[in-house]
């Protein structure tokens, strides 16, 4: 497992594609290189980049807050959704 740590830099409201009267809420992040040091300890040691997620959730991201993201490889599937 890799973990690594992001930033909200925004979230925006969009209506959903169906024009169901539904909103989804676009997030995107940015890799912490910076601020302190557990930052720059990340930025040194684990993979860099952006993200952008879609969720249903108006309230489930929050610009300006940080958040781990954790890299597991799928070795076998199995459906535990149900």
């Amino acid at each position: 497992m890799v973990r690594c740590k992001f930033q909200c830099q925004k979230v925006e409201k969009s209506l959903h594609w169906d024009r169901s009267g539904r909103f989804l809420y676009t997030a995107e992040f940015s890799v912490v290189s910076s601020g302190d040091e557990e930052n720059k300890k990340f930025f040194e040691a684990t993979p860099f980049g952006t993200i952008k997620v879609g969720t249903f959730k108006e309230d489930f991201f929050t610009p300006g807050k940080f958040y781990y993201v954790d890299i597991n490889e799928v070795l076998e599937f199995k459906d535990t959704l149900r």
